[in-house]
């Protein structure tokens, strides 16, 4: 019997039994497939291989404006699958997961089908094995949820991607949250007429209300339809070539034309063939359940990762795998804690957020906020990437930073920065001052703190710049003192 059993190679999973091995336990990871995960194999990695490709279509419409002649670049979609398939198999070659594994002491069984517990201490795999363990971490991750609807197998989820054949001429996504609404970019970029339907009232309904609205407003210039508020899918029919999807709206039915649809309708915990319930394991038939310090209704067994549902992100499961390692190995009672977990979209134009949105933040406390466009930053206009904004959100008594959202070129790279300064508990002054480089897109968080300071009485301006009516460029200062300007609220 050994000291910790894992179930599941993704990150969350490689990150409690490295962990578990860190602290001196004798370890087995059990995993049923490859590992990596759903990330590496047929998630974030993959999917970011098309963003690039999307990315590089759209940046060959600049060339002409910076003096070069070349012509529009075409897809060989085929191609570039095989290309994502190359980079999976170089992300395994350079992470060597197994070899790292059991360098650091951990009994790795990958490939070997679903673990399946017999009783509260013993899983079983389809070969026939038997695993004993003290304690237990289930890490096996999540899957791709399916709506169901009559045709509903005639439709794609992200999974199936990369089996087309050929690049779909129009293509509807079901669901606006991050996956659809980074696929909807990709396709769009790549030549295919998108259309994006939610039950919601708009897209990214769970980030800032203006990074949804700014976002759903660079969808519908670039050509992205976007049908927001249906009540559901009716059904999906083959109809010649195309596919023939009927949704509701209000009292009525309506129907849309595609080629391909894909489902990208949320995600659900990898519970069945488990067997749980045998292991006293309690769920809500979606995902496991458990308490911050990742323990399930069983004492000896916690979870980590998506199999929760509570925040299913890579940088998320391996904060979680460690929490559970410690406290199933040494009895903690460590805590998850959510608050600062920088994410978004490889969208186009990227948007990234950390924090509560502004709604939630002003409901918890009176907080200062300050919007910046990109076309005020130097470095937008050099590159001509002007679309999107920065909103930097303080707390006005403490002046700790509280929240950033960021849309337009590097967003995901610029809010990591305002998540450091969170992490540190640094005051908007402090960012205000800091040094940044000339000229980047990071400034633009200088930018508004800069503008924050001033709303908040201590940044020293003289009179004119009131007069002016704007802000501070990146570069200038003053030293009289004056109330804050009006572009801050």
């Amino acid at each position: 019997m050994v000291d910790l059993i894992v179930i599941g190679g993704g990150p969350a999973g490689v990150t409690a039994a490295l962990r578990g091995a860190e602290l001196g336990a004798t370890v087995a990871l059990i995993e049923r497939g490859s590992l990596g995960g759903t990330c590496t194999n047929d998630g974030c990695v993959p999917t970011r291989v098309l963003a690039r490709a999307a990315r590089l279509m759209l940046d060959a419409r600049q060339y002409a404006g910076y003096g070069m002649a070349v012509s529009q670049p075409e897809l060989d979609f085929p191609r570039l699958l095989a290309r994502t398939q190359a980079i999976i198999y170089e992300m395994h070659e350079k992470k060597q997961l197994i070899a790292h594994l059991e360098a650091s002491g951990v009994a790795v069984y990958a490939g070997v089908g679903e673990a399946r517990f017999e009783d509260p201490h013993t899983v079983v795999v389809p070969d026939g094995r038997r695993f004993q363990g003290q304690k237990f971490i289930l890490a096996a991750g999540g899957r791709a949820r399916r709506l169901d609807f009559p045709g509903a197998a005639l439709a794609l989820t992200h999974s199936d991607i990369w089996r087309l054949r050929a690049l779909p001429r129009s293509v509807a996504i079901v669901g606006g949250a991050a996956t659809g609404c980074q696929l909807a970019a990709i396709f769009n970029a790549f030549g295919s007429q998108v259309s994006v339907l939610d039950v919601a009232p708009t897209i990214l309904t769970a980030e800032d209300s203006l990074v949804s609205q700014t976002m759903a407003e660079a969808f519908a210039r670039q050509g992205i339809a976007v049908v927001a508020g249906i009540g559901g899918i009716e059904r999906l029919e083959r109809a010649g070539r195309d596919l023939a999807l009927a949704y509701r709206v209000g009292d009525g039915v309506r129907t849309l034309l595609a080629e391909a649809v894909v489902l990208s309708t949320g995600w659900l915990g990898n519970l069945d063939g488990l067997n749980l319930p045998a292991a006293g394991v309690e769920t809500d038939g979606r995902y496991v359940l458990t308490d911050q310090t990742c323990r399930t209704s069983a004492p000896h067994i916690y979870a980590a990762g998506d199999m929760d549902g509570r925040m299913m992100l890579v940088q998320s499961a391996g904060y979680e795998a460690r929490i559970a390692a410690e406290n199933a190995l040494l009895g903690g009672d460590g805590r998850k804690e959510h608050q600062i977990v920088p994410h978004g979209g490889f969208t186009s134009p990227e948007y990234a957020s950390v924090g509560p949105t502004e709604q939630q933040a002003r409901k918890e406390r009176d907080v200062a906020v300050a919007v910046v466009p990109y076309a005020d930053l130097d470095r937008a206009v050099i590159d001509s990437h002007t679309e999107g904004f920065c909103k930097l959100i303080v707390d006005r008594e403490t002046h700790r930073l509280v929240a950033a959202h960021v849309v337009g070129e590097q967003a995901l790279e610029i809010v990591h920065v305002a998540a450091a300064g969170m992490a540190a508990d640094m005051r908007v002054e402090q960012l205000a001052e800091l040094q940044i480089a000339y000229p980047t897109f990071t400034a633009i968080l200088g930018l508004a703190a800069r503008r924050i300071v001033a709303d908040l009485g201590v940044l020293p301006l003289a009179r004119e710049w009131r007069g002016l009516g704007r802000a501070p460029a990146e570069w200038e200062r003053s030293e009289q003192v004056d109330t804050g300007p009006a572009w801050t609220r």
